[in-house]
């Protein structure tokens, strides 16, 4: 069984979690600390939600539909069908749903019209419809840490009285994970949908028109592996003149922990793992171009 792993840099671009002028209150980023600093971060779910859109948008049948007049998703089947719709796939779900009738109003009638008997009746249970997601996604952390940036503003008022409001803000680039297994698809062909999404991901962090920060990938690093383990998780490094590295990646691949023949980097650090045997190209959609190809032959299915 193989595996799929990546680690994605977005582009550099201004971070925020801005809610519009109307609203006077401080609009904040996440925040983490990260080897002894404070860093932004975004949530998992935030790509995740990213990624069910790109699904819709490119024309693959969903069961949870977006809708952008409502801002609300509509889900079509509460049964769900993982065969049918590609997010159901991919994402997995859960459905809990509690006993239709109460445990202990039915052990007491039961009781009562069986007084001689000292059998006791197992509580109803309630019912549960869920599958595990194949594709996991990392939490994203800024590449440089967060020095505290924030803008003040002020918004008018009603008969002329004015409030001030500030938002956070935070130049930056965000660098996350994360890890498939085509084998636990239904259609194993979506592995390729993922990686087409992932490659072009809008409106993370925000899902809404206020905030705009290109969350596509300016370098990645992809791993095609019988190996469980990733191993390549956060490996991009900035120093203080802002030039990016993968010394830890490097080092791995030295060390033998990492065959540099499952690895195909797009992107910066391209010449230096080069130089360890990695597939390498100067553009990210070249890169996962090729590991798709890779990947079709080696599942025996079509692109």
């Amino acid at each position: 069984m193989r595996h799929l792993f990546g680690n994605f840099l977005t582009h550099y671009g201004i971070a925020a979690n801005n809610r519009g002028e109307n609203e006077g209150n401080l609009a904040t980023l996440q925040k983490i600390l990260w080897k002894g600093e404070v860093h932004s971060t975004v949530s998992g779910e935030s790509t995740r939600w990213s990624l069910r859109y790109s699904l819709q948008k490119r024309g693959y049948d969903v069961n949870r539909e977006w809708n952008d007049d409502t801002c609300s998703f509509t889900l079509k089947n509460p049964d769900y069908d993982s065969e049918a719709y590609a997010d159901d796939d991919i994402f997995g779900f859960l459905r809990l749903e509690a006993a239709k009738v109460d445990g202990s109003d039915q052990i007491q009638q039961e009781s009562k019209s069986k007084a001689s008997k000292s059998k006791l009746t197992q509580e109803p249970k309630g019912t549960n419809i869920s599958r595990r997601g194949a594709l996991e996604v990392a939490r994203a952390v800024s590449i440089n840490s967060f020095m505290g940036d924030t803008i003040f503003n002020a918004k008018s008022g009603e008969k002329g009285r004015n409030s001030l409001y500030s938002t956070e803000v935070h130049a930056t680039k965000y660098q996350y994970g994360f890890a498939l297994t085509p084998d636990h698809l239904k259609d194993k062909s979506r592995a390729f949908a993922v990686l087409d999404c992932l490659i072009s991901l809008s409106q993370v962090g925000g899902n809404h028109a206020r905030f705009l920060y290109d969350f596509s990938p300016s370098s990645l690093v992809l791993r095609w592996t019988h190996d469980f383990a990733p191993r390549l998780l956060y490996c991009f490094e900035e120093d203080e003149d802002g030039n990016i590295s993968s010394q830890n990646l490097i080092r791995q691949i030295s060390s033998g922990d990492i065959d540099p023949e499952e690895l195909w980097v797009g992107g910066l650090c391209s010449e230096a793992l080069a130089e360890c045997g990695a597939h390498v190209f100067p553009g990210v959609k070249a890169a996962v171009e090729a590991i798709k190809n890779v990947i079709a032959r080696d599942l025996q299915v079509s692109l």
